[in-house]
């Protein structure tokens, strides 16, 4: 018999296209590849739009979307009953904003509660309540488990925690390629959630002047959201009909990066920027802004990236046109990309997390000079 601790993830659904559905996807499967009894409870729709190990058990309380606000002791009560019946020992939850319901879930329980954050410290998504729930979280939890480095500072600063803040980047959701990729096409990558803070309509105001030095070269955002309408108005109003592409959501990511020769981040806030290890494993030259707090961590100007300021068109423009006009710097920084990439291996991340179920501590340092942090809290 395995004495490995059943694990739930806790999340709200797994039937969305976003970086933390995504990742719960990827660690469930490879928790449940090492032999561990994986559990996910979605609040609501059982379905999920991420292929699930046959080891992982999916289950919602609600069919859809309830009112939290007039569903709320059902829900508590629906998670505490579930923990109870499947006899959970760690419950993650993936959003610290689910502390509100796994706190008074699971008073009394023994079971060891880890608040996964998405999202940088310095951002509530525009939901006080989510303050609230990140000082439960830090005090109530056994952990809190976020993405970077900075921002486990900002925890450990502003909240003073009783619990360990413990930092574990996401991984590369896929094996790390074996080659490059061949950069033959002359097309510009952006990929993510249509929405402002991604940052869309910068980037097209930004190709607008690339697009008169550069017209035979393409760009395409990759990705769905409510900002498709206004996003596709703003392509017909800088005219860049030819050379401008939203194709929607990409189902085989690795395909949309080996067909791509440039990658740009345009975001004006990001919790980590997955795309930017996905594109660098692939050896594209990045062009980013300077957010918080992944990009800034993750990249280094000059080096393995060329880095402008948040919400600035005109450098946004420049930067493109530095990476796509080639020489000796965009091949540098793919080279520098891929080795930086290789540390966000899904078997390296993998081994902390399974370090922190197992009641330790991970302990893995970053690539020399990387700013990666995959370091245990105070």
């Amino acid at each position: 018999m395995s004495n490995l601790p059943t694990v739930c993830f806790l999340t709200g659904t797994l039937n969305a296209f976003a970086g933390a559905e995504r990742m719960t996807a990827v660690i469930a499967n490879a928790l449940a590849e090492r032999g561990y009894r994986v559990f996910v409870l979605s609040l609501w729709d059982s379905a999920s739009v991420f292929p699930l190990h046959e080891g992982v058990e999916h289950h919602a309380l609600f069919e859809e979307r309830p009112s939290f606000k007039r569903m709320y002791f059902s829900t508590v009560f629906g998670i505490r009953r579930f923990v109870r019946e499947h006899r959970i020992d760690v419950l993650i939850e993936v959003d610290t904003m689910l502390t509100l319901f796994t706190l008074p879930a699971t008073l009394g329980m023994k079971v060891r509660r880890i608040a996964w954050e998405h999202c940088h410290f310095d951002e509530d998504l525009g939901r006080r309540a989510r303050r609230v729930a990140r000082w439960l979280a830090a005090h109530y939890c056994r952990h809190v488990v976020v993405l970077t480095k900075r921002d486990r500072q900002r925890w450990v600063e502003v909240l003073r925690p009783r619990g360990r803040i413990i930092c574990i980047p996401n991984p590369l959701p896929f094996p790390f390629p074996a080659t490059p990729a061949p950069r033959k096409n002359k097309t510009v990558l952006a990929m993510g959630r249509l929405v402002a803070a991604k940052g869309f309509d910068v980037l097209l105001h930004a190709w607008q002047r690339v697009a008169a030095d550069a017209s035979d070269w393409k760009l395409v955002i990759r990705g769905e959201g409510e900002e498709r309408k206004a996003l596709t108005a703003l392509v017909r109003q800088l005219g860049l009909q030819d050379s401008v592409s939203l194709p929607g959501i990409c189902q085989d990511a690795q395909q949309a990066y080996e067909q791509a020769s440039v990658f740009c981040l345009s975001s004006r806030y990001e919790g980590f920027g997955l795309v930017l290890i996905e594109a660098m494993a692939f050896g594209l030259p990045i062009v980013s802004t300077d957010c918080e707090t992944g990009p800034r961590e993750l990249l280094r100007a000059g080096e393995n990236a060329v880095v402008v300021p948040v919400d600035d068109a005109n450098a946004l423009a420049l930067g493109l046109l530095q990476a796509i006009r080639g020489g000796e710097l965009p091949t540098a920084m793919a080279i520098h990309g891929r080795q930086d990439a290789s540390e966000h291996a899904l078997e390296k991340i993998i081994s902390d997390w399974d370090t922190l179920l197992a009641g330790g501590s991970p302990s893995i340092s970053g690539s020399p000079g990387s700013g990666l942090c995959h370091q245990s809290g105070v």
